[in-house]
């Protein structure tokens, strides 16, 4: 090479440049659509089916509902990230009716039931850690069967879509706009075309958009439209702002009017959050609002007992502390979690020496977590309106408590029954209900509803009837909350983490959006069978935010897992122990820094020792027991804000070598250390600076090779990153080719094929057989939902995917594993079939069901696409079935029914007349137990296989 050094500033500089460009436009949304529906058709793995194995019952959150005025029991389900599902039978079957739309990100769906048209407003409406964003409007004219993009592109996130009652053409969009950068298009947007055209008719500011709107029943001209302020960073979430406050057209959405001024006795200014509105009729309307003004310190109470609390240490002085009871004091370090050598009489000791002050007892104890619930804002707030909605009047005296705790931003939904205005309901984590107009309320959310609620319907025939969506599914209610009926069969987790065992047949675990972490065997089958069985397949380990598992490679009883901020524990899943393991600071310190999926990670080297990161990495020699920090702060160092950040996210160590370590962190560092955390080494300088680093990865190829993927969804930027490094991390080579824009979370190397990659995208997953030089996305029953995490069960060839919004697929990648350069370019390759067990059921029918037929499936290679020939013959070489099957282009999963053709039975009969054939119940005749030889002919090339029917 003539000049290294030149080469090595302009791969630097190519790098910066990546690093400094802005948000991803809107016209790359589209021309990403349209790049990825090119390589799909060209694809090679396009035909490979992947399976899903559920789980089903704990669902996935829940943004919307339509429900049929005529009949409502038909209704449509929008998920935030699992696409839309239709159900004709009160929830008892769904089917999926967006799988071939460009995305499955919904913020809010509309039905005109008439003309059978369906709006959906892309892009999720809550603002949370895991809300996706989307492409714009979208609408179906043959109940989603196609879908056409009408506008809106750079939208990101739509709140709400209102239907004109009369005119199909006509209807309004709230438009929230992006998460995380400001920008122009949010506001309210009317289209009178039925989507050709829009005009913004409602704009307040480039971070302000609007969160929901309501139309007077029956009176399109009157609109009501709620304005939210807000602005996400990953290290804070500021959910309120001046421009927050509630809208009103009285000329159809044209124009608008500010209600919420300063004499509205509505609040206003920088502590107005994020509201929701029900409109009862002209007159009466209500909104819930999520106040974040701080509440008035009450007045210092007696407290019942004198146990020492948290703020108690917050203004102590030393002479103070040293008084305390001895006994009082080992009581609250005790409850409190406190390390076991800080008891009464060291801490004192600790304090006498001025090394810790008594603060520092208060803020030991403040972590993300705490923080989350420990709020001082005052909340949720109910307000009506009689004069449509010149004043308001807040309709309840106390503090509705525990419904929105500090993160309101979250919830804010209300509704109305359209037969009693004086009957509400409020969506927050529980759903509560008031009976005499918002004076007093009541919690309705029963045993087998889950927390967190989104969408509220309220049928306008039958009071007590209602329709609940949820972070866990759907519920359904007649009794006005009294009891509910749980209507979860879609497979809508939104997975976080997943892992697989050694265990025969092998089992999964996984993390999911606030539904915990849950186990089953691969195999286990999704049916409402379990109902009569009384055990569901999935069983829960752990509840919260389901987060990243570990399991003994020894011992698969023994696992490691837990929920957000770094609360992980070590379970015994035999005998139901359970330690809760999250490493400590030491007293005086700052607290650790835990992301919200804070990252884990078994030793490869030996089964004892745990990695966890913070902002430092934590080690345990001992499963957790006892931990030691062996760096320091291995991020940028945190930002001031509100949300945990300058933290690790994902760990990797060598497999050839013990203490060969990398991190990555939220805030784009990536760090190595060769010598067991003695020393570590910054070695992503030359990467796209503030990143989210979502993956590193350690090669188990080659111990110089490391992989690196970058997330900038945090700043709007979807471009996909994905280095690799074959000098541990000195140099970086990007490899994400030809990836059409979607962030990327994970990437996975092949454990028996060096050259094949596999990564997860926000927008689906992909592979590359030449380590990153070209791209390939898998589509066949796997729609565009984002891909969260990847796993190789090694023993039995399978790929697990953990979707976040689709649950979990399985894809059997032995054919691709063995695929080298020479199977790629051949005509046709027919790999080595598994045998098969013979039944004598085959054929055969029950008293009540239909005959068993058997299925033996294989797998092919095609250059092209086109038609092959299948031969299959017996071991004295009777050919007994041939037939031409269509393939296309690259590997297809062929099915072979066992049936041997006329002139195959005629052979077989004709050299074995003492056993000759019988035809069964179904009118086939099946091949007889032997060893069968199987050949495909395709352009005059064949490949020929063995098989044993056993």
């Amino acid at each position: 090479m003539k000049y290294p050094l030149l080469l090595s500033l302009l791969a630097g500089m190519q790098l910066q440049l990546q690093a400094q460009q802005p948000a991803s436009a809107p016209e790359d949304y589209l021309e990403a659509i349209n790049t990825k529906k090119e390589l799909e058709l060209q694809s090679r793995v396009g035909a490979l089916p992947l399976r899903n194995a559920g789980p089903t019952i704990m669902s996935g959150r829940v943004t919307d509902l339509a429900v049929n005025p005529q009949d409502p029991t038909e209704f449509y389900v929008a998920y935030a990230s699992g696409g839309l599902w239709h159900t004709a039978n009160n929830g008892t079957t769904f089917t999926p009716v967006m799988d071939n739309a460009p995305t499955q990100n919904i913020g809010d769906i509309a039905v005109d039931w008439k003309n059978e048209i369906i709006w959906v407003g892309t892009g999720e409406n809550n603002a949370s850690r895991s809300s996706y964003a989307g492409i714009g409007m979208l609408r179906s004219d043959d109940r989603g069967t196609t879908w056409t993009h009408v506008g809106l592109p750079d939208s990101h996130h739509i709140g709400r879509i209102l239907l004109h009652p009369e005119d199909p053409n006509t209807l309004w969009v709230g438009v929230a706009g992006h998460l995380y950068s400001p920008n122009e298009e949010r506001g309210v947007y009317k289209s009178t075309d039925g989507g050709k055209t829009w005009s913004k008719t409602l704009y307040i500011d480039e971070e302000t958009g609007i969160i929901d709107m309501a139309m007077v029943p029956g009176n399109p001209e009157l609109i009501f439209a709620t304005a939210w302020q807000k602005d996400r960073k990953a290290w804070n979430f500021k959910g309120n702002g001046k421009g927050s406050g509630i809208y009103k057209s009285t000329d159809g959405g044209e124009t608008w009017t500010l209600l919420t001024t300063e004499d509205s006795g509505f609040p206003t200014g920088e502590g107005v959050g994020r509201i929701g509105i029900a409109v009862y009729d002209q007159n009466t309307i209500y909104a819930i609002h999520d106040n974040q003004y701080h509440r008035e310190k009450e007045k210092s109470e007696t407290k019942k007992d004198d146990r020492l609390e948290k703020d108690d240490f917050k203004a102590m002085d030393t002479e103070t502390f040293l008084a305390l009871d001895n006994k009082k004091l080992n009581e609250y370090l005790k409850t409190n979690g406190f390390q076991e050598k800080y008891r009464a009489e060291n801490v004192k000791q600790l304090v006498k020496s001025g090394s810790v002050n008594p603060a520092d007892l208060a803020k030991y104890l403040e972590d993300a977590n705490t923080m989350l619930f420990d709020t001082p804002v005052i909340g949720a707030e109910v307000f009506k309106s009689t004069d449509g909605g010149k004043t308001w009047t807040k309709t309840h005296e106390d503090s509705i408590d525990d419904l929105f705790y500090s993160y309101g931003y979250y919830f804010c939904q209300i509704a109305v029954d359209p037969g009693n205005p004086e009957k509400l309901y409020a969506g927050g984590v529980p759903i509560i209900r008031s009976d005499d107009g918002g004076k007093t309320w009541i919690s309705i959310n029963g045993d087998n509803v889950h927390s967190d609620h989104h969408a509220i319907w309220i049928n306008p025939e039958k009071p007590g009837h209602i329709i609940n969506g949820n972070d866990g599914g759907v519920n359904i209610s007649y009794d006005d909350g009294e009891s509910w009926i749980k209507n979860n069969t879609p497979s809508v987790g939104q997975f976080y983490a997943i892992e697989v065992d050694d265990q025969k047949p092998y089992n999964i675990y996984g993390g999911l959006q606030d539904n915990g972490v849950w186990k089953a065997p691969h195999n286990a089958q999704e049916s409402s069978s379990w109902h009569q069985r009384g055990q569901y397949p999935w069983e829960m380990i752990m509840g919260g935010d389901g987060m990243q598992v570990e399991v003994d490679s020894r011992n698969p009883e023994i696992v490691y897992t837990g929920f957000q901020f770094g609360n992980y524990f070590r379970l015994n899943l035999e005998t139901k122990e359970r330690k809760y393991i999250q490493p400590k600071h030491e007293l005086g310190e700052s607290p650790y820094r835990f992301n919200w999926q804070t990252p884990i990670l078994l030793s490869p080297h030996n089964s004892d020792i745990l990695y966890l990161g913070g902002n430092k990495l934590m080690r345990s020699l001992d499963r957790g027991d006892n931990w030691k920090a062996i760096s320091e702060d291995l991020t940028a160092g945190g930002k001031r804000g509100n949300v945990a950040y300058g933290t690790l996210t994902t760990i990797s160590e060598s497999p050839f070598t013990f203490g060969f370590l990398y991190t990555g962190s939220d805030d784009g560092m990536i760090q190595r250390s060769t010598d067991g955390g003695s020393s570590w080494q910054l070695i992503s300088e030359s990467l796209p600076k503030d990143l989210w680093v979502s993956r590193v990865s350690a090669s188990g190829h080659n111990e110089n090779r490391v992989y690196a993927a970058l997330n900038g969804y945090r700043w709007d930027d979807f471009t996909p990153y994905i280095f690799v490094s074959e000098d541990r991390g000195n140099t970086w080579k990007n490899i994400s080719s030809n990836l059409p824009l979607s962030p990327v979370n994970a990437i996975l190397e092949d454990p028996g094929n060096e050259n094949l990659l596999f990564a997860g995208t926000d927008n689906g997953l992909y592979i590359s057989f030449d380590r990153g030089a070209s791209w390939e996305p898998f589509s066949n029953d796997l729609p565009q939902v984002a891909v969260h995490d990847l796993v190789i069960q090694e023993r039995a060839k399978d790929l697990v995917v953990g979707t976040h919004g689709r649950s979990i697929y399985i894809v059997n990648i032995e054919a691709l594993q063995q695929a080298d350069a020479a199977t790629l370019q051949s005509e046709i390759t027919l790999f080595e079939p598994e045998d098969i067990r013979y039944s004598p059921r085959w054929g055969k029918s029950g008293t009540w069901s239909d005959p068993y037929e058997p299925e033996f499936s294989f797998t092919v290679y095609a250059k092209s696409e086109g038609t092959l020939k299948l031969s299959v013959k017996s071991e004295s070489g009777l050919e007994m079935r041939t037939t031409d099957m269509e393939v296309k282009k690259g590997f297809n999963t062929l099915s072979y029914d066992l049936r041997a053709d006329e002139n195959g039975i005629r052979a077989w009969n004709k050299k074995n007349k003492k056993e000759s054939l019988k035809e069964a119940d179904n009118g086939a005749t099946y091949l007889p137990k032997g060893t069968y030889s199987i050949s495909v002919s395709k352009n005059g090339t064949t490949h020929e296989k063995s098989f044993e029917i056993k």
